[in-house]
């Protein structure tokens, strides 16, 4: 019998699961849809990724950031011990996105009606479900999900946040998205910064 998920193809942005939907993305060989939280619940802001600098091996995936949750979580990251503590809507399982899960949110859920980032590969996402190419100045376009464009009650804030992947060479930063116009940049990890929770189900 197929899941609920396999059966309809959900609109952006539509409730689903404790949150909304916000794409799929591939990790290994399954396909998972991918859910945000509910801004009020599950968003979090002045938060740094880790108190100090040191190296969390296990958090530099670009797609799986349930397993970088985890080791953040081990280490004694204060964000992620808080995204794994979230009990919304009966769902426990919720973590901080990685890199490409973060990526998908902005292609998917932009706020903003502002030109993209084109800056060197900005876009190209292999773990998103099809594979995303680069942006261009005018895609991808603000979503159509009005609750998520700005001043909309789940809209990101045009600010960065936080991936759960640690810089794969310099273990002082992670990764962040921008919500304006789609960058991702490398952080200092005691920068403070916001962050979504999501979590995941199998398709």
């Amino acid at each position: 019998m197929k899941s609920s998920t396999e059966e309809i193809t959900p609109i952006l942005g539509t409730s689903m699961a404790g949150g909304f939907y916000a794409g799929r993305v591939q990790i290994g060989e399954q396909v998972f849809a991918l859910i945000v939280a509910p801004k009020a619940e599950g968003e979090n802001s002045d938060c740094a990724w880790i108190n100090n600098h040191q190296d969390v091996p296990g958090a530099k995936s670009y797609n799986d950031g349930k397993a970088n949750t985890t080791a953040m979580a081990d280490a004694g990251s204060e964000m992620a011990t808080w995204a794994n503590s979230l009990r919304i809507d009966g769902h426990d399982d919720w973590y901080l996105p990685s890199q490409d899960e973060l990526e998908i949110m902005y292609r998917n859920l932009k706020p903003t009606t502002e030109t993209n980032s084109c800056y060197a590969r900005s876009g190209i996402n292999l773990s998103a479900v099809p594979p995303a190419r680069t942006y261009t100045p005018e895609f991808p376009v603000q979503t159509q999900a009005e609750t998520f464009q700005i001043g909309g009650e789940q809209a990101f804030e045009e600010d960065w946040y936080w991936s759960s992947t640690q810089h794969a060479s310099v273990s002082d930063y992670a990764w962040g998205q921008g919500f304006i116009n789609g960058g991702q940049h490398n952080y200092n990890k005691s920068f403070e910064g916001r962050a979504r929770a999501v979590r995941r189900l199998p398709i």
